[in-house]
């Protein structure tokens, strides 16, 4: 139960978002006068080009598409711009050169040179993502005319005029090769790349979008400006705008940006280069480090626009969903493998379906192999049932509802779409899937999934080839023309998440159990709710040595109960349309809920029955302990988990075994999932859980009446046979300590340093460590850790820190990470701590400040926009016994923050010569005549124990 500062949202950006991005970039050459010149003439008014369910389409004169989806429940509005080219328009020595060019198109134009910063001072949620057939960039931005202004302006002002510059390249590439590293520490990922690279001969479908390690380090700057000029262009790209606006104010902002774009009198170059069709099986081997076996194979089929793809996805469904899809019973529940799974990739030419297996290094490899061909190929031999098609349809229109009704989603997954043809074939393509019969799944699976169409591990000769002959090319253009789509979701209203609105309209109370609650009933869009539900129980003696049965308590809980199996219970909640979670540990149990009003009551009855009646079923028992070992098993090499369990050990020896708050060694834990058996599992269910004690809170469209009137009956008459004390955190001093761990063939290293803090979040002080953090290593990469061993250094693509205190006990932590190549440890760990010295020492300009604060409290403003979020917080705050009040008055003190309190705060409680470091990595093999090659893939901080 920590507050985190809105760093966490950092480390998601520096996951999910691709590479670094920069300072003051040199101009690029001028581009020739017909790619760049603005129209002199008055933009005509613009009629829609289509119409589907919400979302309309405008053409400018310049070949623009634009789309118009708004959406009154937003706080936010969502600027989209995709543009068709990726990896696969990439010629010979050019392969990551689509990704690359993403990562400086943040590197600035002349308006607007330092992107991260503008970016953080409006708070926004920017990204940019590389994809086979196209590359988009989008921001969420506080909802109001002047921002969506600005994004116009600066994604219009990008697309001709960005900074592709020699010496942003020569930084940015290192990051990139970073990058690239990263993924060399996933066997799963490089031995899908290698499984695509030989299922792809000649299209471009088979090299990764991340590039050759060679073409990224060799790449000229002259043809990344050409690449640039050649697919940058206002006929070569879409543009959406999702969430609280005014058409036709949008309309006119986009005319006066966009429009002013001319044509380049070039046409769009087009791609030709056709798979030929596979005639026999191709395999690859891949011997590295790792812990788990894996087998994946890819099938060839038709491109995405294809009518046949809706029985592809149906197919898909069917053999990979868990636990009902065919591959999880033919190799999960015999044993045989740990995990299944199936996927495809929907593309604008002729994609892939995949299937992969991974199993544990006791079990062995053939019958895995075995079981997976003949489940896959023989697919069409069992003829698919109603039931079996019925429920894959049925999951995959829950997906595509709950896309439609989250407007920002929908704004940046329409990207996919475009790319294969059109947007509407999202909505055509959801229709297909509604038509699809048992006979066309049958079909298709007879069509291509067949043995010489397979790309696998292993080469076997095959006397009498049969292949598949992929039918001809369709026209998208024809297929979509006249296309209406259904009618629009119901309309919400627009919401102000400010701390006094959300207070003035919350209702709080008690059920009759003793359950306290806080009701915010709101207008959304598609009548959705979100809920959220904390129960509490136990004493830190009567939990004392419980936690591994209490997790598998937890982990049952949603795997059947007495009335319903585990598929009966997915199934259930797929048709109410229902995102469900519930889990449960050894304090208490957490619920969550996101679904349509009409579904709510029956929802709230499957969730009761789930956390009051589990069965307990001895196979699902056997089925998640061994899902358990494979995971713990799997991080044994890998050096993040690594370097966080070895760190929060140095942090937590307050704490003896057995206590909630030990933390074990990954040893221990494997220990404790093998010996924890199914009637000690029951057990702590049957003496531990109830709702004694908890904690709900519900936003959305509801009725509050009706809901306390349903919710009640529910929980009235469980109580918990255990007492419940709330189980405190402790500080101590911890001696400076420093930890190397060898992780052998590991391309890319973790770093982590960090102390705890003797400090609360009502404390004098946290407002400016709060703030002091966000500069320090927070905000959207340009913080100062991200500006300097990031964008200066290019050492790591993923580096930051991370603040956190405790409510009702003085206790905090502090950390710092970021991932690296091990050549570079020694860069990486002085650059780290002059910053973090630097800012204590010396702080923050107010300049910086003033900027920052901006953004902060953007970010906390837009995390209250989000039903889910706010549900979760109001949870918490009732069990705090808080009210948006002390947000209101947080944000207050951030407000009156100056340099020099932020300074004294950081200087109180930060001393990195106190810090406990862990590093993670192949030191070892680290070659002295090598070249120093820096960081590699995305990294996160660790979460608390």
């Amino acid at each position: 139960m920590t507050r985190r500062t809105p760093l966490a949202l950092l480390a998601v950006l520096l996951v999910a978002a691709p590479p670094v991005w920069a300072r003051a970039p040199a101009p690029l050459p001028k581009p020739a006068a017909s790619s760049t010149a603005r129209a002199q003439t008055k933009p005509a008014a613009l009629t829609p080009v289509a119409s589907v369910e919400g979302i309309t389409e405008y053409r400018l004169p310049n070949g623009l598409r634009v789309l118009l989806f708004p959406d009154p429940t937003k706080a936010t509005v969502t600027v989209n711009v995709t543009y068709l080219v990726g990896s696969k328009h990439e010629g010979y020595g050019e392969t990551g050169m689509a990704h690359l060019l993403e990562h400086l198109m943040f590197k600035g134009t002349p308006t607007t040179p330092n992107v991260p910063q503008a970016l953080t001072e409006r708070g926004a949620r920017p990204n940019g993502t590389t994809w086979l057939d196209r590359t988009n960039y989008y921001e969420t931005l506080p909802a109001s005319d002047d921002n969506l202004s600005w994004a116009l302006s600066f994604e219009a002002d990008r697309m001709v005029h960005s900074f592709i510059a020699r010496k942003d390249l020569d930084s940015e590439m290192t990051v990139v090769r970073n990058e690239f590293e990263s993924g060399e520490n996933d066997p799963r990922g490089i031995l899908f790349k290698r499984t695509m690279s030989a299922a792809y001969r000649w299209h471009n479908y088979g090299k990764a979008t991340i590039g050759a390690k060679a073409d990224l380090e060799h790449v000229p700057i002259d043809r990344l400006q050409a690449f640039y000029r050649r697919y940058y262009r206002p006929d070569n790209a879409t543009l959406v705008i999702a969430g609280l606006f005014q058409p036709e104010k949008a309309l006119a902002l986009v005319q006066s940006t966009f429009g002013k774009l001319q044509k380049p009198a070039d046409p769009v170059p087009v791609t030709y280069t056709e798979e030929p069709t596979q005639d026999g099986e191709r395999e690859v081997t891949l011997r590295r480090v790792g812990d788990n076996q894996l087998i994946s194979s890819v099938y060839h089929v038709p491109e995405g626009a294809h009518p046949d793809f809706a029985a592809i996805d149906v197919l898909t469904q069917v053999l990979g969903d868990v636990p009902s899809g065919r591959l999880y019973k033919s190799l999960v529940e015999t044993k045989k493998a740990s995990r299944a799974s199936a996927f495809n990739f929907q593309l604008r030419d002729p994609g892939v379906i995949g299937f992969r297996a991974e199993a544990r290094q006791d079990q062995p490899l053939p019958p895995v192999r075995e079981a997976l061909i003949k489940t896959v190929e023989e697919a069409s031999r069992t003829p698919f049932t109603d039931e079996e098609v019925n429920r894959a349809k049925t999951a995959l229109a829950k997906q595509t509802e709950l896309l439609l009704n989250n407007s920002e989603r929908a704004a940046i997954l329409l990207s996919e779409w475009a790319a294969v043809g059109d947007w509407r074939l999202l909505f055509l393509h959801r229709d297909r899937i509604e038509a699809v019969t048992p006979a066309d799944v049958t079909r298709v699976a007879a069509a291509y999934l067949k043995s010489s169409n397979r790309t696998m591990g292993t080469f076997v000769p095959t006397p009498k080839p049969d292949r598949s002959e992929l039918p001809p090319a369709v026209d998208v253009a024809k297929m979509v023309d006249g296309y209406q789509g259904k009618a629009a979701v119901a309309q919400g209203e627009a919401f102000d998440p400010s701390p006094a609105n959300i207070e003035s309209r919350v209702q709080r109370g008690e059920l009759a159990n003793g359950v306290k609650y806080a009701l915010l009933p709101k207008k959304t869009r598609g009548e959705m709710v979100n809920l959220s539900l904390d129960l509490r129980w136990g004493t830190a003696e009567t939990l004392n040595g419980k936690l591994p049965a209490a997790n598998y308590a937890g982990g049952m809980l949603m795997r059947g109960t007495t009335k319903h199996t585990r598929q009966q219970l997915y199934d259930a909640l797929d048709k109410l349309k229902a995102r469900v979670g519930v889990d449960g540990g050894a304090m208490g149990a957490s619920v969550s809920i996101e679904c349509p009003r009409a579904s709510l009551p029956e929802v709230l009855k499957l969730v009761a029955e789930v956390l009051r009646e589990p069965s307990f079923d001895a196979k699902e028992f056997a089925l998640l302990k061994q899902e358990r070992l494979a995971s713990l098993e799997s991080q044994r090499s890998e050096p993040q988990p690594q370097a966080s369990i070895a760190f929060w050990r140095v942090l937590s020896t307050q704490y003896p075994k057995g206590h909630p708050y030990y933390v074990p060694t990954l040893d221990e834990r494997l220990a404790d999932a093998k010996a924890v058996t199914l009637e000690q599992a029951r057990d702590f269910h049957r003496k531990f859980y109830g709702a004694s004690r908890g904690e709900l809170a519900v936003v959305g469209d509801f009725d509050a009446k009706e809901l306390t009137s349903l919710v009640g009956p529910l929980l009235d008459g469980w109580k918990s046979p255990a007492p419940y004390v709330r189980v405190p955190r402790t500080f101590q001093d911890v001696a400076p300590k420093s930890v190397v761990l060898e992780t052998p063939d590991k391309a890319n290293a973790y770093f982590l340093a960090g102390q705890l803090l003797q400090i609360r979040d009502d404390d004098a002080d946290w407002p400016g460590m709060m703030m002091g953090n966000f500069m320090l290593g927070g905000g959207f990469l340009n913080s100062r850790l991200a500006t300097r061993v990031r964008q200066q250094d290019g050492l790591s693509y993923g580096v930051g820190s991370s603040l956190s205190a405790q409510e009702l006990d003085t206790v905090g932590w502090f950390l710092t990470y970021a991932i690296y190549a091990p050549q570079n440890a020694q860069k990486l760990e002085a650059a780290m701590r002059e910053e973090v010295t630097r800012a204590v020492q010396k702080g923050f300009t107010q300049q910086e400040l003033d900027k920052a604060r901006a953004g902060l409290l953007e970010y906390r403003q837009s995390a209250r926009a989000q039903d889910g979020n706010l549900a979760q917080q109001l949870s918490e705050d009732l069990y705090l016994g808080r009210t948006l009040k002390f947000d209101a008055e947080l944000e207050a003190k951030l407000q009156k923050l100056t340099a020099e309190d932020v300074r004294k705060a950081l200087s109180k409680h930060l001393d990195f010569s106190k810090a406990t470091l862990v590093r993670a990595g192949d030191f070892a093999n680290v070659s002295q005549q090598q070249a120093p090659v820096p960081a590699s893939g995305p990294a996160k901080a660790p979460a608390a124990p």
